[in-house]
């Protein structure tokens, strides 16, 4: 077997054991009350943190804003979460997946290239228009592009967690410990090259 296919299927592997163990756990009351809280009210259901971005000015860079239990400690338990998705012209959520959760897309505003690639290295793609949505099944890769060199979009994203996670690709592979040799022998390129795209990331804006 190539050494570029052993890669693959091991990361396939990878993220298929994460898709099997990774689940939210049922809870036994209606919701789950913070520790600390004395009284719960309406406010305690309420996020307000998107009101300046919904409309708002679009960022220079592709920006991903999460609301998982973190960011609204209401969804504790409520296997629901949401993300925010701002493209400005050009710009590119990187291939990525969510280990928790699966993920439904809404396009509110713009054009959007969508890629979907499953466990048999299908890659599925299709161009969005502003109101239509796409899913992506639990722990599969995907990505997204705006293509358009004026106009951003933007997008809404449910999952079907409260800590969907996320594992980004370029950053899970060339970020971390993995040994320069392993990955030069994986991608069937060498030393130097491995290192510039290390560099690249690291110099960038990182993952979002």
């Amino acid at each position: 077997m190539a050494p570029k296919n052993a890669f693959l299927n091991m990361l396939a592997v990878v993220l298929a054991s994460l898709y099997i163990a990774a689940a939210d756990p049922d809870i036994l009351v209606d919701y789950v009350v913070p520790p600390d809280a004395t009284n719960v009210t309406a406010d305690y259901f309420t996020y307000t943190g998107l009101r300046g971005l919904i409309g708002g000015p679009t960022p220079p860079n592709f920006t991903l804003t999460i609301v998982s239990m973190f960011e609204y400690p209401a969804l504790n338990g409520q296997s629901v979460s949401y993300a925010f998705l701002q493209f400005p012209p050009r710009s590119v959520n990187s291939p990525h997946s969510h280990p928790r959760g699966s993920e439904i897309l809404l396009l509110l505003s713009g054009r959007l290239d969508i890629f979907l690639v499953d466990t048999d290295f299908k890659l599925f793609a299709k161009t969005l228009e502003k109101g239509d949505m796409f899913l992506f099944p639990k722990g599969l890769v995907h990505y997204q592009y705006n293509s358009d060199p004026k106009k951003p979009a933007t997008a809404l994203s449910a999952f079907g967690s409260a800590n969907f996670g996320r594992v980004t690709l370029p950053e899970t592979i060339f970020i971390t410990s993995v040994p320069d040799i392993v990955l030069a022998k994986s991608f069937q390129t060498d030393i130097a090259t491995i290192q510039k795209i290390k560099n690249g990331l690291v110099g960038s804006n990182g993952p979002n």
